[in-house]
């Protein structure tokens, strides 16, 4: 189990987590998820998909650091309720294995500046870019 799944197990069984009670898709560049408790977070497409809860992210290992980069233009084509506890989200890169649970969601609202702030910090360590990668003519 991924040390981000467990911190979330702990963090929702510590303070449980609100319910979710709306979930909306703008694509192709955000989805917007209400929960009970009133927080109402916008997340980017390229938030949810730098932050995929799937194994196989198309990351990057560098220096044992996994990391996920060029998706600045990433959109969300779709997404699809699982069950009653989460989403698939699928996206114009065609990552789609990825299942964002409700209480996944909220940890990704309610901290969504301080994972980003550390994701473009990482990006910045190892000469990375948000943008896509120029494509040879």
């Amino acid at each position: 189990m991924s040390a981000i799944k467990r911190a979330i197990r702990n963090i929702c069984t510590a303070v449980e987590c609100p319910r979710l009670t709306r979930f909306s898709l703008h694509p192709p560049k955000s989805a917007e998820v209400e929960f009970f408790n009133g927080n109402v977070y916008i997340l980017s497409a390229e938030f949810l998909r730098i932050h995929s809860p799937a194994a196989d992210g198309k990351v990057r290992s560098i220096g044992g650091e996994k990391v996920i980069f060029g998706r600045r233009q990433v959109g969300i084509m779709s997404a699809e309720p699982i069950g009653n506890y989460g989403i698939r989200i699928l996206f114009d890169d065609l990552h789609k294995t990825g299942i964002y649970t409700w209480d996944y969601l909220y940890h990704l609202g309610s901290n969504k500046f301080t994972l980003m702030r550390n994701y473009i910090t990482t990006l910045k360590k190892h000469g990375l870019t948000r943008d896509p990668p120029k494509r040879k003519r």
